[in-house]
């Protein structure tokens, strides 16, 4: 049982669009895209951050706007992108959710293997 006190559960959240037939839905990655526009105001420069090309961050975003039915990005051209309020409590539910749900298996971990 020691080695297995070294090991830690990984939870992988995502919200999706039940109705929806497309696969994207807002999880890990589109969150940490989202942060960046949060932080820098530019979906270029968040994408830049990531190491993503411009191009599948605005893919990322598109198919994940019509896959939730949420416009997650207010764009303003030359002077970058801000999130919409859908967006901003979206990423503050979703983050709260991985963290609440990552404590929960955590402690349920913890509590089995001793």
């Amino acid at each position: 049982m020691q080695k297995l006190d070294q090991l830690k559960p990984l939870v992988r959240m995502a919200i999706v669009n039940p109705k929806s037939q497309e696969n994207a839905m807002f999880s890990r990655g589109i969150a940490l895209l989202c942060q960046g526009v949060l932080d820098t105001g530019s979906l270029n420069a968040a994408a830049k951050n990531m190491s993503m090309a411009y191009s599948k961050a605005w893919r990322i975003i598109r198919e994940s706007e019509e896959s939730l039915g949420v416009q997650l990005l207010v764009r303003n051209g030359a002077h970058g992108s801000t999130l919409t309020e859908e967006c901003q409590t979206l990423l503050k539910l979703y983050n709260a959710l991985e963290s609440f749900t990552q404590q929960q298996a955590e402690d349920f971990y913890r509590n089995e293997i001793n």
